[in-house]
C-alpha cells in the first residue's frame, strides 16, 4: 500500500478549470496544492484568524468581494494581508471579479498565485473539492483486472494465467468497459467509496498470452473503455479443487478490506467448460440485486420454509 503525502500541481488545476493566472511567483508546474479542502475565508477577511488551515484553497466570491470594498482602506489592506501572509497555496476570484489593487499588491508581497475564474462561486467550490478529493485521496495499487458489467465494478483477482484478461475481453466483446488490466490504482474517495483507475501509460492496453497486447480502445471503440470506476465486487479467479466445499447459496457473505474499506468478495472457481463471463455478469446482476434488497437466497430458504411449515420436517439434500 502507498503511504505518505500527496499532491497535485497548480498547473494541473487551471487547465482542468480553465483559471486565469493573475500572478504567479514561480511557474505553476513548480507550484503544489496538498489538501482536497476549498473554503472561503469570510472569517479571516473579518479579522478571525484561530484555527486557520493555510494548505487549503481559498476562493472569493461575489461576498468576498462585496465586504471587502465597503471597508475602510486601511483596514481593507490589513485584512487582506491577513489572508495572503499565512501563504495558502492560490486564490481564486471567481465570477471574474474585479481583483482589487489591494489583492494583487498583497499576491506579489507574500508570494502567493492568484487566479481569476469565470464559473460561480459555489459551483466551483464543490467541483474543485470532488477534483481534488480523488486526486489526492489515500491510494494503493493492486495485481487485476477493473471491469464494469452492467454498472458495478468488478476487480477481477487471482494468480497468473487464471484468465482474468481472458475474461476482460470477453465482457468488452459483449458490451462492458474495460478500466484497468494488470495494474489497478485503487482511490479511497470517501469513507464508503473506492475508485479504481488505470496507470496513464498502459491505459486501455491488454495482455492476452499468445497473441501479445493489445488496445482496448483501437480494437472494440470508444465505448469500450472507461477511465474510472466505483469498486462494487471483487471476484477472486481461482483453479477448481474438488476437496474444497465451495458456497452454494450465497448466503454468507464475504468481504475484503482495500483501504480501511470492506467491499463485497466472491471466489470462482475455474474449470474448463464454464463460461466465465456470463458468470460474471451473473455475479454483477446479482450484486445489484442485493443493494437494491433482493436476495434470492433468502428468498429460497423463505419459499422452502413455507414449505415445511406444510408438510413437516424438510430434507434439503434434495434440492
Amino acid at each position: 500500500m502507498s503511504s505518505g503525502k500527496y499532491n497535485v500541481s497548480l498547473d494541473k488545476i487551471i487547465k482542468e478549470f480553465n483559471f486565469d493566472v493573475i500572478y504567479t511567483p514561480q511557474p505553476v508546474e513548480n507550484l503544489f496544492v496538498e489538501s482536497p479542502e476549498v473554503i472561503r475565508p469570510g472569517l479571516m477577511l473579518a479579522g478571525y484568524k484561530e484555527v486557520f488551515d493555510n494548505k487549503r484553497v481559498q476562493i472569493l466570491g461575489t461576498m468576498e468581494i462585496s465586504y471587502l470594498k465597503q471597508l475602510p482602506k486601511e483596514i481593507l489592506s490589513e485584512r487582506i494581508d491577513g489572508l495572503f501572509e499565512v501563504t495558502p497555496p492560490v486564490v481564486v476570484v471567481t465570477k471574474n471579479l474585479e481583483i482589487l489593487p489591494e489583492i494583487l499588491e498583497s499576491a506579489k508581497k507574500y508570494g502567493v498565485p492568484l487566479c481569476s475564474s469565470s464559473e460561480n462561486t459555489a459551483s466551483l467550490v464543490s467541483s474543485l473539492f470532488s477534483f481534488l478529493n480523488v486526486k489526492l485521496a489515500p491510494r494503493t495499487t493492486l495485481h487485476g483486472v477493473l471491469v464494469e458489467v452492467y454498472g458495478e465494478g468488478i476487480l477481477i483477482t487471482g494468480e497468473s494465467g487464471i484468465g482474468k484478461s481472458e475474461a476482460a475481453v470477453e465482457l468488452v466483446k459483449r458490451g462492458h468497459r474495460l478500466i484497468a488490466d494488470d495494474a489497478v490504482e485503487v482511490r479511497r474517495v470517501s469513507n464508503k467509496t473506492l475508485v479504481g483507475s488505470s496507470p496513464e501509460n498502459i491505459r486501455h492496453f491488454l495482455e492476452l498470452r499468445g497473441i501479445g497486447i493489445i488496445n482496448a480502445k483501437r480494437l472494440f471503440g470508444i465505448g469500450a473503455v472507461k477511465v474510472t470506476a466505483k469498486i462494487d465486487l471483487i471476484v477472486c479467479l481461482e483453479p477448481w479443487d474438488s476437496q474444497k466445499v465451495y458456497d452454494r447459496m450465497g448466503i454468507d457473505e464475504e468481504y475484503k478490506e482495500i483501504l480501511g474499506i470492506n467491499v463485497k468478495s466472491l471466489t470462482i472457481p475455474i474449470k474448463p467448460g464454464r463460461n466465465l463471463a456470463v458468470i460474471l455478469e451473473v455475479a454483477a446482476m446479482n450484486n445489484r440485486q442485493k443493494k437494491l434488497g433482493y436476495n434470492a437466497a433468502e428468498d429460497l430458504l423463505e419459499n422452502l420454509s413455507k414449505e415445511n411449515n406444510h408438510t413437516g420436517d424438510i430434507n434439503f439434500e434434495q434440492y
